[in-house]
């Protein structure tokens, strides 16, 4: 497949383990014409973040272009996890000290007018990228293909607080833009997100594969962090890459039209992602929620993926 048959991205993250996978199965599988990686505060620093993405690109010789966003919410202070370590990716060693440029929206902003109705853009953090770009630009939603959004709890508990899954609790002034917008949204909810993980072993399954030794170092302090603080033992939740997945096999999803607000104002409920679920009334369907997955397919392209 030559670069210009290739479907045109750009992944908005804040490595994260579970982020990195994302990066490394976009990446691995050939697909793709990654027009640039954009970080964005969250599970760590913007300085953090953005140096993971430097060490996940460094692993296997990248030359994708990063572009350094938010350094806070919109409105609010950061508020960072707790899974992912003090430097966000745990586990391993990164010594590379990327430069902020502190452009992303710009970038966005740049390359999908470069690229009208062509850029898919993959949400793997908060969204303070995306609605800064939108607030930018106001044409800008509509000349984006897609959004995948890991993001939101629609009939299941928060891992941030009751109700509100961690990516939009961060921001969830920004989230409120993005899901108002005239663009076409994808999401990724926690209730399916809570249905994939994989246990240490399963990473046994990259043995051989150069991957093997910095994936597994980083997975082991990510599964004890999601077991000291969101209390499950399951192992490694797939978040990230199970939004990467819907670029790769989209026929893996089923979706269902939903009317999903963002609550904003209420600091009981901040970041819930409000899903209209009665029989009733009058509803304006504004994203398509991925309401199941095939497990199997997702995990077998995995490690195919990662091992070439």
């Amino acid at each position: 497949m030559s670069i210009n048959e290739k479907k045109k991205i750009i992944i908005d993250t804040d490595p994260g383990h579970d982020d990195a996978l994302a990066i490394l199965l976009l990446e691995k599988s050939g697909l793709f014409d990654i027009q640039a990686i954009t970080t964005v505060a969250g599970n760590s620093t913007i300085e953090n973040v953005t140096n993971n993405a430097r060490f996940i690109l460094d692993l296997i010789g990248s030359q994708t272009p990063i572009y350094s966003g938010s350094s806070k919410p919109l409105k609010r202070d950061l508020i960072q996890a707790n899974v992912h370590g003090q430097t966000g990716l745990a586990g391993v060693n990164v010594s590379k000290q990327e430069p902020l440029s502190g452009n992303a929206a710009d970038k966005i902003i740049d390359l999908v007018r470069a690229n009208p109705g062509e850029i898919s853009i993959l949400v793997i953090g908060p969204e303070t990228n995306i609605a800064d770009a939108f607030l930018k630009d106001k044409e800008l939603p509509t000349l984006v293909k897609e959004l995948i959004i890991m993001g939101g709890a629609i009939a299941v508990p928060g891992n941030k607080n009751r109700v509100a899954e961690f990516n939009i609790f961060v921001d969830p002034d920004a989230a409120d833009i993005v899901f108002k917008a005239a663009v076409r949204k994808i999401i990724i909810p926690l209730d399916i997100c809570n249905q994939v993980y994989f246990s240490l072993d399963e990473f046994e399954g990259l043995q051989g594969s150069a991957l093997y030794e910095p994936v597994t170092k980083m997975m082991k302090p990510y599964i004890q962090g999601i077991q000291t603080f969101e209390k499950t033992t399951v192992g490694a939740l797939m978040y990230d890459p199970l939004a990467a997945y819907y670029l790769i096999n989209p026929d893996a999803y089923k979706l269902t039209a939903m009317d999903v607000q963002i609550e904003t104002t209420s600091e009981l409920t901040r970041g819930m992602s409000v899903a209209d679920r009665r029989s009733w009334g009058d509803k304006n369907n504004n994203v398509e929620v991925a309401t199941a997955v095939d497990r199997e397919a997702f995990a077998q392209d995995f490690f195919v993926i990662l091992n070439k």
